[in-house]
């Protein structure tokens, strides 16, 4: 893509989620990107793994629904590590997180939507979360020091992203060595109609922009990275099938557990 397209596309995720953090409603089409039509947000984060208990430990507004898995449930988290979360949202899984790291650890959120970062900061001061903080940024040039971070989390994100070997460059470049990615992301099973493909709504909903399995493992390689495993979910196209109704999506693309580690 040509550095005007990938600028065209940035802009109209940063529209489509800054639509969301303000009604607090979803983004695929008429309702969530990565959120089904119809039910509630907590149907929609339990089909995705997330207890009951954990919905209920967080401020109100901070689950939005969206996303396409759990994915600090597989990241391991141990108290006193550093945790980044990539396209924080709302900051659901950051305080999540947060209770994991303890307060002798530190969670950081990157989104690149001035309303989405707001609102995670508000969330924040309600649930009192001393160690989460929330920073305006592009997943392509986060806005952290390298080698500083244990833990790198995301949660349907990187899909969005029309520069995804930047990004993984980018949380390579963060990590300390040994640090290891956990994330929970959207990935193409084969090739996809063009007008799925090219269409912005399609984009912005988790489906377009999904790079292929292959695609995934060798940006990662590339990026230095090393023990990754990429786990379809095929029973994600249950979820899947509602976000782009009567498009046949969910033959196309499937959730991931996607997970490596900087050596």
């Amino acid at each position: 893509m040509s550095t005007s397209e990938n600028d065209a596309i940035r802009e109209q995720v940063r529209k489509t989620y800054g639509k969301i953090a303000t009604s607090g409603g979803g983004c695929c089409g008429a309702s969530g990107c990565c959120s089904a039509e119809g039910g509630t947000k907590a149907d929609q984060s339990a089909k995705l793994g997330y207890s009951t208990e954990e919905m209920d430990a967080v401020p109100q507004g901070a689950d939005l629904g969206l996303g396409c898995g759990n994915p600090q449930a597989i990241a391991g988290l141990k108290p006193g590590e550093v945790v980044l979360d990539l396209g924080s949202g709302g900051g659901f899984d950051c305080f999540l997180a947060a209770r994991q790291v303890g307060r002798t650890g530190k969670v950081i959120g990157v989104d690149m939507t001035p309303d989405m970062v707001s609102k995670a900061r508000e969330n924040a001061r309600k649930g009192e979360y001393g160690n989460v903080e929330f920073r305006l940024g592009e997943i392509e040039n986060l806005p952290v020091a390298d080698n500083t971070v244990d833990v790198i989390m995301s949660n349907c994100v990187i899909n969005l992203s029309p520069d995804k070997k930047r990004v993984f460059a980018e949380a390579h470049r963060v990590l300390r060595s040994g640090g290891r990615l956990a994330v929970s992301d959207v990935v193409a099973l084969g090739a996809m109609p063009e007008e799925i493909r090219s269409d912005l709504d399609a984009y912005c909903g988790c489906i377009a922009g999904a790079a292929s399995v292959k695609d995934v493992e060798r940006m990662l390689k590339e990026a230095g990275f090393a023990s990754i495993v990429i786990d379809i979910k095929q029973e994600s196209q249950e979820v899947i099938k509602d976000w782009l109704p009567k498009s046949g999506a969910e033959s196309y693309v499937s959730s991931a557990i996607i997970t490596a580690r900087k050596p």
